[in-house]
C-alpha cells in the first residue's frame, strides 16, 4: 500500500448511493474514496491537510483504503465555533 499526503481540493460525489463515490484531488493528484466515504465527506473539506493510504487503478488514479486528517476535523472546527 502506497501513502500520500497533502492539500485536498476539488471534492465531488461522483455516485450517490449506499456508499457514495466521492472524487477529489491531492495535490493535483486525482484520487477516488467510497469506503468510509461517508466519513470523508464529514471530515474533509477543501484546503484540508491530509494522509490517505491506498493503491493505483488502471487510470492512475489513487483509490483511498484509509485517510486521516492532519489538524482539526471539519466536525471539529464546526463544534468549537459554535462552543465559543
Amino acid at each position: 500500500m502506497m501513502s500520500l499526503n497533502g492539500i485536498v481540493t476539488s471534492i465531488k460525489i461522483l455516485k450517490f448511493s449506499e456508499r457514495p463515490l466521492v472524487y477529489f484531488k491531492l495535490n493535483n493528484q486525482s484520487c477516488l474514496i467510497a469506503t468510509h466515504s461517508l466519513n470523508f465527506l464529514a471530515d474533509v473539506e477543501d484546503g484540508m491537510r491530509i494522509a490517505a493510504a491506498g493503491e493505483y487503478n488502471s487510470r492512475k488514479q489513487f483509490v483511498v483504503k484509509k485517510y486521516g486528517v492532519i489538524g482539526e476535523t471539519k466536525i471539529m472546527k464546526e463544534f468549537n465555533r459554535i462552543a465559543v
